[in-house]
C-alpha cells in the first residue's frame, strides 16, 4: 500500500465519531442527552395514550357488561289459574278462548293466594306485581292449549319490570318504585318459591314491546340480517366491478382520475348525506316500501360501495404485474387474465375489506332514521319487504324510553352488537392471514 493511501485511510479513520475528539466534548454530549431524553419522553407519552386507551375501552365494556347482563334473565312468578270456564258446549274451543276475560283468572288467582287485599287500589297494586300483558300471554296459552280448561294449572308469568330488576339487583330498595306493601307480597312470594329467575330466551327471539320485560331483539336481529344481506348483494358485486375497471380495462385519463376523486370523497361523506339519498332515490323517486330492509340495505349499500371500491382497487394493484404477462404469454385475453388469475388472487383481500364494510354498516344508525328503520315494529319480520328495524335502531329507541326496564336492555343489545361486529372482525383478520399471498 502506497503512502497516499495510508493517508487516506488514517484521516478517514479519524473522522469516525469514536477516534474525533470532537464527539467527545461537552456540548455534543448535551445535544446527545436531550436528544435520548426527548426519545424516551416520546416512547412515554405514546405507552401512554395506549394505556388510556385501552383503559377507556375496558371501562366501556366493563360498565356495558355490568348494565347489561341482567337482561339475559327473567324473572318470573307462579300463579294457580283456576280454568274453569264456562262456555258453550257447542262452540269451538278456539273462539270460546277468546271470550274468556284473562285478565280477571289472573286478578282472582292472586286474591285466593292474599286474601287479605279488598281494596281496589290494593288489587290493582297486586297485579301490578305480574306484566301488564300477562292476560295477552294466558290467553294465547288458552288458544294453543284448548285441554287446560276445567283444570288448575301452576303457570309462571313474567314479572313486572320493577320486581325484575329489584329481584335480579338492578335496583335497591332505595331505587325501586314499588310500594312497602308490594315489597311484602315479592317477599311473601319468594318465601313461597312463587318467584324464580331464569335465561331469558324471549330477549334474542320477541320483537319490541312496550313492556321493558317483554322487550326483545329478535326482530331488530331478524331485520339486520335482511338487510346486510340487501347491502351485501348490492354492494359487494358493484364494488368489485367497478375497482376490476378502473384498475384492468381503463387508460390513465382525466375521467379516470375524476372518477377516482369521487370515489376517495364519497368514502368520507357523513352517513346521514346517504340517508337523504335514499331518501329521495327509493322513497320518493321509486316508491318502495317504507321501513322494510330492501330499502335499508339498498342505502346502506351506497354508503358501503366506496369502500368495498377502495379496497378493491388495492388489493387487485397487490398482484404483481408478472403474473398478467405470463397470462398474456400463453395466449390468455385480458378477460381471462383478469377472471381466471387476478381476481383469485386478489379475492381473499377483497372478501376482507367487504367484511369490514358490512362491519361499518351494520352499527349504522343515521341513514336509517331517514327512511323509517326506527318504528315501532312489534312482529318479527318475514321478508324484505315487511316494515322491521335493526339492532342500532332499536337500541337508539330503547335509550329514548322513560322506563327504567329499558336500561338493561340497552346494554344487553349493545353486547349483542359488539358481539357481532367483533365476530365479522375476527372473521376478516382470519381470511387476511389464511389466504394472504406473500410475493
Amino acid at each position: 500500500m502506497d503512502n497516499s493511501s495510508s493517508h487516506d485511510l488514517k484521516s478517514q479513520s479519524s473522522s469516525l465519531p469514536g477516534s474525533n475528539p470532537h464527539w467527545k466534548s461537552p456540548s455534543v454530549r448535551a445535544r446527545l442527552q436531550r436528544r435520548r431524553s426527548r426519545d424516551k419522553r416520546f416512547r412515554f407519552l405514546g405507552a401512554t395514550a395506549v394505556a388510556a386507551a385501552i383503559s377507556a375501552l375496558m371501562a366501556l365494556l366493563v360498565s356495558v357488561g355490568l348494565d347489561g347482563y341482567p337482561a339475559f334473565t327473567r324473572t318470573e312468578i307462579a300463579i294457580e289459574i283456576d280454568f274453569q270456564i264456562d262456555s258453550d258446549p257447542g262452540a269451538d274451543a278456539g273462539s270460546g278462548s277468546k271470550n274468556v276475560d284473562c285478565r280477571a283468572l289472573i286478578r282472582d288467582s292472586l286474591l285466593r293466594d292474599f286474601p287479605s287485599v279488598e281494596s281496589r287500589s290494593d288489587i290493582r297494586a297486586l297485579t301490578a306485581l305480574v306484566s301488564g300483558s300477562s292476560h295477552h300471554l294466558l290467553a294465547e296459552r288458552l288458544l294453543d292449549e284448548p285441554e287446560l280448561r276445567g283444570s288448575q294449572t301452576r303457570i309462571w308469568f313474567p314479572a313486572d319490570d320493577e320486581v325484575d330488576m329489584l329481584v335480579k339487583g338492578s335496583s335497591d330498595l332505595e331505587q325501586t318504585r314499588l310500594t312497602p306493601q308490594q315489597l311484602a307480597w315479592v317477599s311473601t312470594l319468594q318465601r313461597a318459591g312463587d318467584i324464580r329467575t331464569r335465561f331469558n330466551s324471549g330477549f334474542f327471539t320477541s320483537g319490541d314491546s312496550r313492556d321493558p320485560e317483554l322487550a326483545g331483539i329478535g326482530g331488530a336481529i331478524v331485520g339486520t340480517v335482511l338487510t346486510m344481506i340487501v347491502t351485501l348483494l348490492v354492494s359487494f358485486p358493484f364494488g368489485v366491478a367497478t375497482a376490476i375497471y378502473l384498475e384492468e380495462f381503463t387508460a390513465d385519463s382525466h375521467w379516470t382520475r375524476f372518477v377516482e376523486i369521487n370515489v376517495n370523497n364519497l368514502a368520507a361523506v357523513p352517513s346521514i348525506v346517504f340517508g337523504l339519498l335514499g331518501l329521495a332515490l327509493f322513497l320518493g323517486t321509486l316508491g318502495m316500501p317504507r321501513s322494510a330492509p330492501l330499502v335499508g340495505g339498498a342505502t346502506l349499500a351506497l354508503m358501503t360501495l366506496p369502500v368495498i371500491i377502495i379496497a378493491s382497487r388495492a388489493q387487485i394493484q397487490s398482484v404483481p404485474l408478472w403474473i398478467r404477462e405470463a397470462a398474456r404469454g400463453v395466449g390468455a385475453s385480458p378477460l381471462q387474465v383478469v377472471i381466471h388469475h387476478v381476481v383469485p388472487l386478489a379475492m381473499p383481500g377483497i372478501i376482507t375489506g367487504t367484511i369490514l364494510g358490512i362491519a361499518r354498516a351494520l352499527g349504522e344508525t343515521a341513514p336509517l332514521l331517514m327512511i323509517g328503520m326506527v318504528a315501532f315494529v312489534v312482529d318479527v319480520p318475514g321478508g324484505f319487504s315487511e316494515p322491521s328495524t335493526v339492532l342500532p335502531a332499536q337500541i337508539f329507541l330503547w335509550a329514548d324510553s322513560p322506563e327504567r326496564g329499558f336500561v338493561e336492555k340497552v346494554s344487553g343489545a349493545i353486547i349483542v352488537l359488539l358481539a357481532i361486529v367483533g365476530v365479522m372482525n375476527a372473521a376478516a383478520i382470519w381470511l387476511r392471514r389464511r389466504f394472504e399471498h406473500r410475493w
